[in-house]
C-alpha cells in the first residue's frame, strides 16, 4: 500500500476495476452490521496430511519482499489474532520501539516459517471507493443511498422481511426495493456508483459543498450476489479480456437510464448504509481493525482466522493492464460474500481512484502460505 506497505501497485478499481462478477469482485466487506452474524473461528477440518513447511527465504518473491514494510505493517494489526503464538510474537513485535531498515527480515525469518496451502486459487482485489454524491436528487444524480429499512429482519442468518400482518417473508430484490419511495435517502449518487459502492461495503461520498462522509455498510437484503461481468461479456458489451471494473463502470455510465438498470438488475443482491464522519482513517475490515493498504486479505472465515498471516504468490493475470505479480506477506483481516474457498483471497488496494483503477483488473492465479509461529 502506500510507500510504507512495500512497493506494490496501487491503482484499483474504484470506479474502475471491481471485476464485478466474473473477476475480481468481493461483496460488503467489512464488519457484519449488529444483528448480521460475525466471523467466527474457521471449523475444524477433516484429518489432512502434514502440511509441507518451508523457510520464509524460500518462498517465491521473499527476497524483493520489502521486509521492513511487511513487519510494520503486521506489527501493527497483529492484536487482531486470537492464536495464543502469534499472541506472544505480537507483543514481541510491538516490545521492538523503533522499526530500524533491516530489522523485519530477521525478526519473520528467525520467529516464523511458512506452511504451504496445497492447490492453486484466485487473487481479486477490492478498495475504499470516494464518490460525488448530493444532498437532493438531479438528472444524473438520481440513485438514493437508502439506510437499513425497518422492515428488514435477520433471524438465524435469514435475511427476512416483517409484513404488517406479523408474517415474515424473503426480503425484496434489487428491482423490487428500488421501485420503493425514497423520502428517508441519507445522500443521492449516479446509479453506476451506488452499484459499485454496494460491491465495495463502503466508501467516502464528498458532498457539494466540500462535506465528506463515510458510507458504511449497514445491511443487505439476503439475495445471492451475481456478478455482472460474465453476462455482459456474453452479450456482447465487452471485450472478453476487459472485463474490469472500469470498462464496466465505464459502460453503465454510458448507457445511463434504462439499458443500464437492466444489467444491474441482473444481481439481486441489495446494500444498505449509513452515513458516518469522515475520520482519515482506512475503513474497518471483519476483524474490526482499519485496513492497512496493500496488506491485508479479505478471506473465507471457513479456512481462516482473523489475524492470520499470510503470504500471496499470485501471477498470470487474465485481464489486460493488470500488474503481472502479486507477491507478499498480509494479514487475514476482512471477509467478502464472494470470496469462498481454502485458497482464495481479496487483496485491499487504499482508497480512491488510483486503488480503484488497480483492483478492477486484479484477478491472478494464486499460490497461498499460511505463516505460523515455529
Amino acid at each position: 500500500m502506500a510507500a510504507a506497505f512495500a512497493a506494490l501497485k496501487l491503482a484499483v478499481s474504484g470506479l474502475a476495476a471491481l471485476t464485478l462478477a466474473g473477476c475480481a469482485t468481493p461483496y460488503e466487506h467489512g464488519p457484519p452490521p449488529p444483528g448480521f452474524p460475525t466471523p467466527g473461528p474457521p471449523a475444524p477440518r477433516p484429518e489432512a496430511p502434514e502440511p509441507r513447511r518451508v523457510e520464509l527465504s524460500a518462498l517465491p518473491g521473499w527476497s524483493t519482499e520489502d521486509h521492513n514494510a511487511a513487519f510494520g505493517a503486521w506489527r501493527a494489526v497483529c492484536h487482531a489474532s486470537k492464536d495464543p503464538g502469534l499472541s506472544d510474537l505480537c507483543a514481541r513485535a510491538r516490545a521492538v520501539r523503533d522499526v530500524a531498515p533491516g530489522v523485519g527480515r530477521p525478526f519473520l525469518e528467525a520467529f516464523f516459517i511458512a506452511e504451504r496451502v496445497e492447490g492453486e486459487g484466485v487473487l481479486t482485489a477490492y478498495f475504499a471507493p470516494v464518490y460525488p454524491a448530493r444532498r437532493r436528487p438531479d438528472g444524473e444524480f438520481s440513485a438514493p443511498v437508502r439506510p437499513r429499512p425497518a422492515d428488514l429482519l435477520v433471524e438465524d442468518g435469514a435475511v427476512l422481511q416483517s409484513l404488517p400482518d406479523g408474517s415474515r417473508t424473503s426480503y425484496p430484490d434489487r428491482s423490487a426495493i428500488e421501485a420503493r419511495p425514497s423520502e428517508d435517502a441519507l445522500a443521492w449518487m449516479r446509479p453506476e456508483d451506488l452499484f459499485f459502492l454496494q460491491v465495495q461495503g463502503s466508501g467516502v461520498l464528498v458532498f457539494e459543498d466540500g462535506a465528506r462522509r463515510k458510507a458504511l455498510y449497514a445491511a443487505h437484503n439476503g439475495r445471492p450476489f451475481v456478478g455482472i461481468a460474465n453476462p455482459m461479456r456474453d452479450r456482447g458489451l465487452l471485450a472478453r479480456d476487459n472485463t474490469s471494473g472500469d470498462a464496466i463502470r465505464g459502460w453503465l455510465a454510458a448507457n445511463r437510464g434504462a439499458a443500464a438498470d437492466e444489467i444491474m438488475r441482473l444481481n439481486p443482491r441489495y446494500a444498505f448504509f449509513r452515513l458516518a464522519p469522515d475520520d482519515g482513517r482506512p475503513p474497518a475490515g471483519a476483524a474490526g481493525v482499519p485496513l492497512p493498504r496493500g496488506r491485508a486479505v479479505a478471506v473465507d472465515p471457513a479456512f481462516h482466522a482473523m489475524g492470520e498471516l499470510l503470504w500471496i504468490d499470485a501471477s498470470a493475470p487474465l485481464l489486460a493492464g493488470a500488474f503481472p505479480t502479486y507477491s507478499r506477506l498480509v494479514t487475514a483481516l476482512d471477509t467478502g460474500g464472494a470470496i469462498k474457498g481454502d485458497v482464495r483471497a481479496d487483496l485491499y488496494l487504499g482508497e480512491g481512484e488510483a486503488a480503484g483503477l488497480e483492483a478492477g483488473r486484479v484477478r491472478h492465479t494464486l499460490r497461498l502460505w499460511r505463516i505460523v509461529p515455529r
